[in-house]
């Protein structure tokens, strides 16, 4: 199955990201603000973010949700979402750049950054360690290169192919279950490359390291706009396992924000902001009816 739902993002920033994401972290420039004063939830943050007077937010590459274009900034979903809650809360957002699923949450755990935005699925034992706050879903999708469609844009091709993914991601977990369905199949499984983020993944179906790119349905569909010749997809189908993820802005256990965090979702939920990000990044149909705290481990 494919697509060619548009949003468009320069596939040249795709092609920059390999040499940005690989550097040290880099920090983005805050977005302005509201005046603390005047933020509706100002007075629930806790006092370590209202004296750093700013929320430090990891993020590694992952267009669409954050692409970093020729002179470092740093566009997307997130940027976009991060500042309809700053609207909220009163304290800008900070993009720390930085590579790789574990590094992020242990950076979380150690203090060096206040939350992370994933794209990540929220989980019971990650609910164990981190507030989740749920915000959109997802469908792994698997991208491949489009001259290659005869023999890729199929169910059954995935089953013995390589697939190139995030370490630790969605990914990982949903192909494990699409190997189950390649089994029932009396197919072989699928091999999964694990690599450090999205960037890697596409590079490798280019340079035929991977025959597919399993990503968000989001970042494929971006990916595909940005240069529709280039790319075609498979989506996962729930008789191939894939559910849907529920994927969350995610906050270390005890650093007093994730109630906050969760006010200031409800309030963008509230006065549209979140339908019109969504609607504007053509992901309306990863949209939840309602933000939610911990679903794996509240009920």
């Amino acid at each position: 199955m494919r697509t060619s739902t548009a949003v468009a993002v320069p596939l040249l920033a795709v092609a920059l990201l390999a040499g940005c994401s690989a550097q040290p972290a880099t920090d983005a420039a805050p977005e302005e603000s509201t005046a603390p004063s005047e933020a509706p939830l100002y007075d629930q943050l806790p006092d370590a973010i209202k004296e750093a007077g700013v929320i430090k937010i990891a993020g590694d590459t992952h267009p669409p949700y954050r692409t970093i274009e020729e002179g470092g900034e740093i566009t997307g979903i997130d940027p976009d979402l991060q500042a309809a809650l700053t609207e909220q809360l009163g304290v800008p957002f900070e993009i720390v750049t930085s590579s790789g699923l574990d590094a992020m949450l242990t950076g979380m755990l150690s203090g060096r950054y206040d939350a992370f935005n994933g794209p990540v699925r929220t989980t019971p034992e990650r609910e164990a360690d981190f507030d989740a706050v749920v915000w959109m879903t997802t469908r792994t999708s698997y991208v491949f290169l489009d001259e290659r469609a005869d023999e890729l844009d199929d169910p059954e091709a995935l089953c013995g192919s390589r697939v190139a993914g995030v370490t630790g991601s969605v990914t990982e977990s949903q192909l494990a279950r699409y190997n189950e369905w390649c089994e029932a199949e009396g197919l072989d499984a699928a091999e999964f490359i694990g690599l450090e983020d999205s960037n890697a993944t596409f590079l490798a179906v280019n340079s035929d390291r991977a025959d597919y790119a399993g990503t968000t349905q989001s970042a494929a569909i971006d990916l595909q706009a940005s240069d529709p010749d280039r790319y075609g997809y498979l989506i996962q189908s729930d008789e191939q396992g894939a559910g849907i993820d529920q994927l969350a802005m995610f906050m270390p256990k005890g650093n007093g924000l994730a109630e906050p965090m969760l006010a200031a979702f409800e309030a963008i939920f509230e006065n549209g902001e979140y339908e019109r990000i969504m609607s504007e990044w053509g992901i309306e149909d990863a949209a939840v009816d309602a933000p939610v705290l911990n679903p794996m481990t509240s009920k």
